[in-house]
């Protein structure tokens, strides 16, 4: 099951990868996810982040981070006033915030419910 962590954390690196190139042709992304150059780049550096830690062995911290990350975004995104300050940040609207959420409960999951 150590591969598993791993695994996803690849998956979720080149997805990250991915979703920051489209974002600097495309806004928003796949016409829901609203983004900016610089979640792109953030993207972009979590994409490489979670490659290299996978590859490194610590597919399980990168999951984790990811997880946490992903799930305080948001709740950020989910109040009002700070919902604001994310979108004229980082685009970030209220799609790419159930976005979020979802990843960052199925990456904490990953982290947490598989052992390895």
């Amino acid at each position: 099951m150590a591969d598993t962590q791993k695994t996803f954390a690849k998956i979720v690196g080149v997805v990250l990868i991915l979703l920051g190139l489209i974002g600097f042709f495309s806004n928003p992304v796949l016409g829901y996810f609203g983004v900016n150059s610089l979640q792109n780049i953030v993207h972009l550096i979590g994409g490489v982040l979670g490659l290299v830690l996978a590859n490194k062995g610590s597919g399980k911290a990168f999951n984790k981070w990811l997880g946490i990350i992903g799930v305080i975004l948001a709740i950020l995104g989910f109040i009002p006033s700070t919902a604001a300050l994310l979108l004229s940040v980082l685009g970030i609207n209220q799609a790419i915030t159930v976005l979020h959420l979802i990843v960052g409960v199925v990456a904490l999951g990953v982290a947490y419910g598989v052992k390895e």
